[in-house]
């Protein structure tokens, strides 16, 4: 079977593309990972949310269990330099208890104040009952007394279950809140110090709405895959300008510059994939993108007749909290997941 595992070397503006007398001008090698033409990419959100606490060790059991390809997570970085898995910068009080049991009153402490022994006192094994949050997901089951993980920790079971697996981390920053987190260039030297520990280059790919700290990867590990994240809609959107200038989640692009378009500006960016709000595709700009050499994989899809038509767009993945759906509707369609 023919495989897409190839590299090119594209030499652009990757920031500052409105002045290009000051453009910063960078060599982009865009990898696609060795993944066999024509392969589904099946991708298990923050683990299988709907059935085990999200990004915790069960969840991903969960998920690896269920057969995804990637491994989907979101990262934080604790005052010691350790990668954690959590969605959000700060403590969630949906899900999190102290040592005593009691729930937290209110989001945090910042992770980044935190060490990670700090940080594993905490149970994120449960949904508070009665929380709105809680009453989203009815059939998670808990797992009491369940941890924060590292990313170290996922690299080590996911490999010890399939090596073969991929994994698909984001970088949970906001230009907006910077105080809430590091830095984008620190953030960016974290996650490629534990890939490179982990030996994964080949098997991770590095996603984030603030493209920022996909630049600083890209500058400092050109064989590391990225993926640019995106969403607009009327309550929230990184690609809209603001204020009369582009968007501050874009590191500097425009898609203004593009015609407009996002796909163009994700080229531009010199990621490999472009993931965007399901909800905003259509099945031209998934056309425009793969055109382009990127591959989609938009997020997040739950209802199997929104799997159904996303799928007949020609995407080339899916991120589901509930993968064994998407599994089922890819096998009624005769559609094979990679290996």
């Amino acid at each position: 079977m023919a495989t897409r595992g190839r590299c090119r070397l594209v030499i652009r503006p990757i920031m500052g593309t409105e002045n290009m007398k000051s453009a910063v001008w960078g060599v982009i090698v865009l990898c696609s990972l060795n993944v066999p033409t024509g392969a589904f990419d099946l991708q298990g959100h923050r683990g299988a949310r709907g059935h085990k606490p999200e990004n915790t060790l069960p969840a991903f059991q969960q998920a690896i269990e269920f057969g995804v390809t990637t491994l989907e997570t979101d990262l934080a970085l604790t005052r010691d330099g350790h990668l954690v898995l959590s969605h959000e910068p700060l403590l969630n009080p949906d899900l999190t208890r102290d040592e005593t049991g009691a729930w937290l009153e209110a989001p945090g402490p910042a992770i980044r104040t935190l060490t990670l022994q700090d940080v594993q006192r905490f149970d994120v094994g449960r949904l508070k009952p009665g929380t709105r949050y809680a009453a989203q997901w009815p059939a998670q089951s808990p797992v009491d007394g369940t941890r924060m993980p590292t990313l170290a920790q996922l690299f080590a079971l996911g490999t010890a279950s399939n090596p073969r697996l991929r994994y698909n981390i984001e970088t949970k920053l906001s230009p907006d809140k910077p105080a809430e987190t590091a830095d984008p260039d620190t953030f960016a030297t974290a996650v490629v110090e534990a890939i490179r520990t982990a030996a994964l280059a080949d098997r991770v790919t590095v996603q984030s709405f603030d493209w920022r700290t996909l630049a600083a990867v890209k500058r400092l590990a050109p064989e590391i895959a990225t993926v640019c994240l995106t969403i607009d809609t009327p309550n929230a959107s990184t690609v809209k300008p603001r204020d009369g200038r582009a968007s501050p989640w874009l590191a500097g692009l425009d898609p203004a510059a593009f015609g407009g378009s996002i796909p163009k500006t994700v080229q531009a960016m010199g990621c490999s994939t472009w993931s965007p709000f399901w909800r905003n595709i259509a099945a031209a700009a998934v056309a425009e993108a793969q055109a382009l050499g990127l591959k989609v994989i938009p997020w997040t899809i739950n209802e199997p007749a929104d799997m159904a038509a996303v799928i007949d767009m020609k995407v080339d993945g899916l991120i589901s909290d509930y993968p064994e759906r998407a599994r089922a509707v890819l096998a009624a369609k005769g559609i094979a997941l990679a290996p």
